[in-house]
């Protein structure tokens, strides 16, 4: 059995722990919800200063004010909120996997748009429609892994080695 073969099941546990919100997260500035709404277009990126354990990780390991980013695709389909609010974010969670979430959930967040140059609105319909083909798949454990091998480094030596 190699040394982290019991990854995988301890990566779920700490997936857990990493995406509950962190105690006294105030936003460094809340965008304002009508402007926020008014300027995104089909294919932005909304970056979010996110407020769980894994947020401040991210942040830290990056040296950004970014820990998520989320995809505008604009309205999906008959996707709503149980207030009638259209879902038109695609983002991907640790916890949830890839689905799709109202613009509300971020409104309160620190939040910037990036904006891709250069690609057409033709372009950008394939990109948001691959990204709603993708609600519903699991998230990639392998980066939980890979942060644990980061963070926590670990030295294998042949059985009977020297030193």
């Amino acid at each position: 059995m190699t040394p982290w073969a019991g990854c995988w099941t301890a990566s779920g546990a700490i997936a857990r722990y990493l995406q509950k919100p962190a105690r006294g997260y105030e936003p460094f500035t809340p965008s304002d919800p009508a402007a926020l709404q008014a300027s995104l277009q089909p294919g932005d990126v909304l970056l979010i200063e996110g407020n769980n354990h894994i947020s401040g990780v991210i942040k830290y390991l990056t040296h950004s004010t970014w820990s998520h980013a989320a995809l505008y695709v604009g309205p999906i389909g008959s996707k709503t909120t149980a207030d009638g609010e259209p879902h038109s974010l695609v983002e991907a969670n640790v916890d949830e996997g890839v689905v799709s979430v109202p613009l509300s959930k971020y409104l309160q967040f620190h939040t910037r748009i990036c904006r891709p140059v250069g690609l057409g609105e033709e372009d950008r319909g394939k990109v948001c429609a691959y990204a709603i083909e993708r609600i519903g798949f699991n998230y990639d454990l392998k980066n939980i892994v890979d942060l644990i091998r980061y963070l926590v480094p670990y030295r294998c030596h042949s059985a009977g080695a020297d030193g």
